[in-house]
């Protein structure tokens, strides 16, 4: 499908969110994430003050591989439909994405999966074990949510909300993972240790007995992410995965 390109008709904040989101996607594609076109991955805009929040999401029915910076489109804080595109948007896939949007303001982008070993793991009792070194990380700052059906239904959204609170792990039960990311690229870097976690208990759990970490070396996470990543964050990795899929298909620039 061709889509006209919106560089230069946007302001130049928004066409690198734009390029960033298109980028996350084709990864999030890329590393094998997707539930064909059933997940989303949102990005708050900046606005003026006063100025109602307005989101980037993903055009409903567009394989992931296929979405570009001009085909993202802008949404408001309902669903609704801002940009003049001629692709949908689904305002039902934005609920969990909205009520996490409204009450962190931190929360620049969600990122949410339906993986096998996600949905896997969430479907056990134990949640995340404290097996691997990927996991304390996510430990460090995890939270539950009960399953409650399909998120349709605009009255889960306050539980929801209870069951995040300042954590930037969440794990759907029955129904997946999804992460708060202060960018794009933070976001992305969370899920792809989300996922590692979740991938590596289940394959523990195929062998034999399973050793935890001491609880004493979960202390203190965040000093070492910071020595780990030299004091950058997810950005010591999010520009070689720009280069890694300008390898592969630049496209999503477009």
């Amino acid at each position: 499908m061709q889509i006209d390109s919106l560089k230069g008709k946007v302001s130049d904040a928004e066409w690198q969110l734009r390029v960033d989101l298109a980028a996350c996607y084709r990864l999030v594609a890329l590393y094998g994430w997707t539930d064909l076109v059933f997940t989303h991955i949102s990005v708050r805009l900046p606005t003026a003050p006063g100025e109602k929040e307005q989101f980037l999401l993903n055009p409903y029915g567009l394989m992931f591989e296929e979405i570009t910076a001009s085909s993202l489109i802008r949404i408001d804080a309902e669903g609704n439909k801002l940009s003049d595109s001629p692709l949908p948007v689904t305002p039902a896939g934005f609920t969990i994405h909205s009520a996490i949007h409204a009450v962190r303001e931190d929360a620049h982008c969600v990122l949410h999966t339906h993986t096998r070993s996600g949905v896997a793991v969430s479907a056990q009792e134990c949640g995340i074990l404290p097996i691997s070194q990927q996991s304390i990380f996510v430990l460090n700052s995890l939270a539950y949510h009960h399953y409650e059906g399909v998120a349709l239904r605009a009255d889960e959204k306050p539980r929801l909300q209870a069951d995040l609170g300042e954590a930037d792990y969440l794990m759907l039960r029955n129904h997946g993972l999804l992460v708060v990311g202060r960018s794009v690229a933070d976001a992305f870097l969370k899920m792809y240790t989300f996922e590692n976690s979740c991938r590596i208990q289940i394959d523990a759990q195929a062998g034999g007995k399973l050793i935890e970490v001491d609880p004493s070396i979960r202390r203190g996470l965040d000093e070492v992410f910071k020595q780990a990543t030299s004091g950058m964050g997810a950005d010591i990795a999010w520009p070689a995965l720009l280069r890694k899929l300008d390898r592969l298909d630049s496209s999503y620039k477009h």
